[in-house]
C-alpha cells in the first residue's frame, strides 16, 4: 500500500526482466500517488511518475489520458485502503466509522491538502474536473450510496430516503469545513453529523 506521508523510501532498484501488465500498473499507480501526497500537483508530472515506476511514459500514456487523470488513480490508490466501506450490517456504525476515517485522513496527512487542490484546480480545469469526478468522488460516491441502500433494505432506514443527498449531507459537511475552514474539522463533528441525520432517518 502507498504511504500516506511523504518520505517514504525510495523505490528499490529493479532487475532486468519484463514485469507483468499488472505490476507495471500497480506500481505507477503507487508511485503517482507517492508523489501526489509528497508534492502536490505543482510538482506532479507524468516523467517523475515514470522515473520512479521504472516505466516509460508511453506505458503510462496507454492507461491513463492525462496527468490529472493519473493523479486521481494515484490518489484514490492511496486513500482506498484507509476509506475501505466495511459492511457490518450496522449502518450507524458504517457511517460512524467512514466519516471518522476521511476526517482523519483529510485533517491529519497530506491526503487532505492534496484533495483541497485538486477539487480548486478542477474548477478551471474541465478535464481535471471530469477525472476527479469519474476516477475519484464518483466511485467514493457509489460505495455509500450502496451502503445506505443496503441498510434501506434490511429496514434499518426508511424506505423514502434519496441516498444520494444523505451522501452530500454527511460527507458535503465535512468537504467544507475542509475548504471554508471557518469551523475545525473534528471527530466529533463527523460523529454529530450521523447522530443527527440519523435520527430523521430512521
Amino acid at each position: 500500500m502507498a504511504q500516506l506521508t511523504p518520505d517514504a523510501d525510495p523505490p528499490p532498484r529493479r532487475g532486468r526482466g519484463r514485469r507483468p501488465a499488472d505490476q507495471v500498473r500497480a506500481e505507477i499507480l503507487t508511485a503517482a500517488g507517492d508523489l501526489l501526497l509528497a508534492e502536490g500537483m505543482a510538482g506532479f508530472t507524468i516523467e517523475k511518475v515514470a522515473a520512479q515506476a521504472g516505466a516509460s511514459r508511453m506505458t503510462i500514456y496507454k492507461w491513463w489520458p492525462s496527468k490529472g487523470a493519473l493523479a486521481l488513480d494515484g490518489y484514490f490508490t492511496v486513500v482506498a485502503p484507509t476509506l475501505a466501506f466495511t459492511d457490518t450490517a450496522d449502518i450507524v456504525a458504517d457511517l460512524t466509522n467512514q466519516l471518522v476515517a476521511f476526517v482523519h485522513l483529510v485533517r491529519d496527512t497530506p491526503a487532505g491538502r492534496v484533495i483541497a487542490h485538486l477539487i480548486a484546480q478542477a474548477q478551471t480545469d474541465p478535464e481535471l474536473a471530469d477525472a476527479y469526478r469519474q476516477r475519484y468522488s464518483g466511485p467514493r460516491r457509489a460505495l455509500a450510496v450502496e451502503a445506505i441502500t443496503r441498510a434501506m433494505a434490511r429496514g434499518q432506514l426508511r424506505p423514502d430516503i434519496d441516498p444520494e443527498s444523505v451522501v452530500d449531507q454527511l460527507w458535503g459537511a465535512c468537504y467544507h469545513r475542509l475548504l471554508v475552514p471557518d469551523l475545525p474539522l473534528t471527530e466529533a463533528f463527523a460523529r454529530t453529523l450521523v447522530d443527527n441525520l440519523v435520527r430523521g432517518l430512521r
